[in-house]
């Protein structure tokens, strides 16, 4: 029973990556600076066409994560604590991140010029950034291992600030950055499509980049080495990364947004789940003593809780996945001149 939770807790924390991810990354873009065209990448216009795009599904995107956090407190309450406590600063980064985007994004439409507007446009930016790097660094310290003492409590935070954990963060900004520019390809008028298809194109070589270069320091960490208990799903992560950049990138040059923004999906919704598996059958490894590590099974709420969770969970996922596809079938296409401006 506690595999089953655990991997919803995987599933759940991946669909909000995938789905909040395209989020981040249109609050990324807003720094761009403009360029020609109707709907220009960065100019006014151009930020209020992606914000219009991404407007239907901005907040629904964020019930992943509030779905996360609930199974994450109920079925997993020792695991809550500890990360809480042992990520404490990028979890707090990560979820200022979120407030910024969710207030930002909503209160700029509310400005009364243009001044006001950019100002919020700069916070949107910060929020998207501060989520992305936060997300990322909490996978990149899980799969690091923390300093578990004897008395059960994850030592300090100094585990948070390596080179392997930077490298983790920045790689999921950079496929953020990437998931974001492939989103507003498929969604945009057709004629503004191309500009955002080339920006994501040059964005995939600093995504690989960023890949290759969490994957050496990874591989040159002796905490990364000890934590991981099954190397092969290891090694696999980095690998379909980069096979999931290079369809995207392939994709999009042949003008095929649908599958380019799939690769980039897949490419948000590995991590979570690799990482969980590489460690399994723990899920905080420590890397002071091995026996304080806290297996999935320690770290889960008792067979009673975890059975009743099992009957309030069993309406939501249906409804959860109900809601999305009604979402995405409702606004499928692209938007035009005709669609509701919500921010």
């Amino acid at each position: 029973m506690e595999l089953a939770w655990y991997a919803l807790l995987g599933l759940f924390f991946a669909a909000y990556l995938v789905l909040g991810g395209y989020d981040y990354g249109v609050a990324l873009l807003l720094a761009r600076r403009p360029t020609t065209g109707a709907t220009a990448v960065g100019g006014t216009t151009g930020r209020r066409a992606a914000l219009t795009a991404v407007g239907p599904f901005f907040l629904g995107n964020e019930v992943w994560l509030v779905a996360s956090v609930g199974i994450l407190f109920g079925a997993f309450p020792a695991l809550e604590g500890e990360l809480l406590s042992g990520f404490y600063p990028v979890v707090l980064g990560a979820l200022t991140g979120v407030v910024l985007v969710t207030a930002g994004v909503q209160l700029r439409g509310r400005a009364g010029g243009g001044a006001a507007r950019a100002g919020w446009d700069r916070i949107v930016v910060v929020g998207g950034v501060l989520a992305a790097l936060g997300w990322g660094a909490l996978l990149g310290g899980l799969l690091q291992g923390v300093p578990r003492a004897a008395d059960g409590h994850v030592a300090g935070v100094g585990h948070v600030v390596t080179p392997f954990v930077a490298a983790a963060g920045l790689t999921l900004l950079a496929l953020v950055a990437v998931h974001g520019a492939t989103f507003l390809t498929l969604r945009l008028p057709a004629g503004d499509a191309p500009a955002y298809a080339r920006l994501a194109r040059g964005l995939v070589p600093a995504a690989l980049t960023a890949v290759a270069a969490a994957t050496v320091l990874g591989l040159l960490s002796d905490r990364v080495r000890a934590a991981v208990a099954r190397p092969v799903i290891a090694v696999l992560l980095p690998l379909a990364l980069v096979a999931a950049l290079l369809v995207a990138r392939a994709a999009l040059g042949r003008g095929r947004a649908g599958v380019a923004f799939v690769s980039t999906a897949a490419a948000l919704a590995l991590p979570a789940p690799l990482v969980g598996a590489a460690l399994w059958p723990r899920v905080l490894v420590s890397t002071t003593d091995p026996a304080t590590s806290l297996t999935v099974a320690e770290a889960a709420a008792s067979r009673p809780t975890l059975a009743l969770l099992g009957w309030l969970v069993l309406p939501l996922v249906p409804a959860l996945l109900g809601f999305q596809a009604m979402c995405w079938w409702v606004f499928r296409g692209r938007i035009d001149g005709r669609a509701p401006v919500y921010w």
